[in-house]
């Protein structure tokens, strides 16, 4: 599959301007642009444009950059062997190298981390570093004061002008695609990923098969399907709980914890709540790590099941 066969990288911003974030993360940018791009470490949750934002700066100054994922590449071997052979040589424009090393927080923190600050140490002249990460604090000590944060935080401020903005990136994508839409189908989806831009358009393009995006794109949680999850665990009914997890999949595991969290005053006796939450916490986090988001979802339920008293 090629690669503009994506939307998301077809429709890439090649431009820090054109990218959707804030003024001050741009602002930040520009001045590495203008200034010298030192090694960095993006911070902030996935799809935020971290990524995207690396890659139009360096278009921008002219860089030659190779990109490795941390989470599918990113055992020590290829430390030694992709890294060390792409930074130990020169640009042909004569211009500092870089490596996009992305979801940085995927490498092992006691073997792979420790031989990547080596490189970077090793190679400093010849090559800079810029790693992304979901969690800040799964990248070890050495590496942050080895690198620039940069973190991805909106504000709520900032929150309505994105999204507006975002709303014009996707029409536009859309209207080149030749696929109809109404303008509050595609304005509840940007809301319901929000800030998660990936998502959007990755979604937008999975439903898009049949020429169009309608309402069946809005997969909710309603009350009735809720309730019937709640009895499940209620009941111990671990079957009927595995089954509305396969019918309710479509939806953002992100939403489902959120729903529990907000119905447990409801739903659990006082003196469960803390577990309920802690549980949440935990299988949320993990979620961000997992191959599989059914089998990590129904093991929180499981454990919810096990663990709580419901009223």
């Amino acid at each position: 599959m090629k690669d503009n066969f994506l939307w998301t990288e077809k429709y890439r911003p090649k431009k820090i301007d054109d990218t959707v974030l804030p003024a001050d993360l741009k602002s930040t940018f520009q001045n590495f642009i203008d200034n010298g791009i030192p090694n960095l470490l993006l911070s902030g949750g996935p799809g935020v444009g971290k990524t995207t934002a690396a890659k139009a700066m360096l278009d921008e100054v002219g860089s030659d950059f190779m990109i490795i994922n941390g989470s599918m590449n990113g055992g020590i071997d290829t430390l030694r062997n992709d890294i060390k052979s792409y930074a130990s040589t020169v640009s042909l424009n004569g211009s500092r190298k870089f490596v996009i090393l992305d979801e940085a927080d995927y490498l092992n923190p006691q073997s792979t981390q420790p031989a990547l600050r080596n490189f970077m140490e090793e190679y400093s002249k010849n090559c800079g570093f810029i790693l992304t990460a979901n969690y800040k604090n799964r990248i070890i000590e050495p590496l942050h004061s080895r690198c620039s944060m940069v973190e991805f935080n909106i504000s709520k401020q900032d929150k309505p002008k994105l999204a507006s903005q975002f709303m014009k990136r996707v029409k536009d994508i859309l209207t080149k695609e030749n696929i109809q839409y109404t303008d509050n189908v595609i304005a509840e989806l940007i809301m319901k990923h929000f800030p998660d831009w990936r998502r959007v358009i990755n979604e937008l393009q999975r439903y898009s098969s049949n020429g169009k995006i309608d309402v069946g794109i809005l997969t909710h949680v309603s009350d009735g399907s809720f309730n019937t999850l709640i009895q499940a665990l209620k009941k111990k009914e671990f079957n009927q709980m595995r089954k509305w997890v396969a019918e309710n999949l479509d939806n953002d595991p992100t939403t489902i914890y959120r729903r529990l969290y907000d119905s447990c005053n409801s739903n659990m006796k006082e003196q469960t709540i803390p577990i309920l939450v802690t549980t949440i916490a935990d299988y949320q986090y993990k979620s961000a790590f997992v191959a599989d988001q059914e089998i990590n979802l129904v093991a929180c339920l499981t454990t919810i099941m096990i663990e709580c008293e419901f009223k």
